[in-house]
């Protein structure tokens, strides 16, 4: 299983996604452009010491991501899914696809998305922050497939 950030915003978030991954054993792909240098102060503070624990792999692009993990399901969480994450069953090879803080994803990567899940929330509620969301789904997920460490 793996964690995928489709060009993501904030620092923070990214970070904390990584450092999830470490502490879970889960590989993170960030496909890029990010909007922060990867080399950023609070990328570095959120993921503390665990970013050299990390399995990372950057993309250039979403092409390259494609053409590097083509063949495995693409399971997108979104705010547009209509779906629960929690009436899913996941597999130990998904990619779970978390989309920028600031838009989400383009249609031509909901388009490609084998699942596109939500997470239920509250009337009136829009979204969580993009490391939360990742985290409950990664969570349910590594639960269903015995995958934690």
């Amino acid at each position: 299983m793996r964690l995928a950030l489709f060009e993501p915003d904030i620092p923070q978030n990214a970070g904390a996604l990584i450092r999830l991954g470490a502490c879970v054993g889960v590989g993170v792909d960030i496909i890029e452009p990010c909007g922060f240098l990867f080399s950023d102060k609070k990328l570095r503070r959120a993921g503390m010491d665990y970013l050299e624990q990390a399995e990372i792999v950057r993309h250039a692009s979403w092409q390259a991501f494609l053409e590097a993990r083509g063949g495995v399901r693409f399971v997108l969480i979104t705010t547009k899914g209509a779906q629960s994450y929690l009436d899913f069953a996941f597999r130990p090879d998904d990619v779970l696809l978390l989309g920028r803080e600031s838009e989400g994803v383009p249609g031509f990567v909901h388009e490609r998305a084998d699942a596109r899940l939500r997470i239920p929330l509250k009337a009136g509620l829009r979204s969580l922050n993009v490391a939360q969301a990742g985290a409950m789904v990664l969570g349910e997920a590594l639960r269903q497939t015995k995958g934690f460490p």
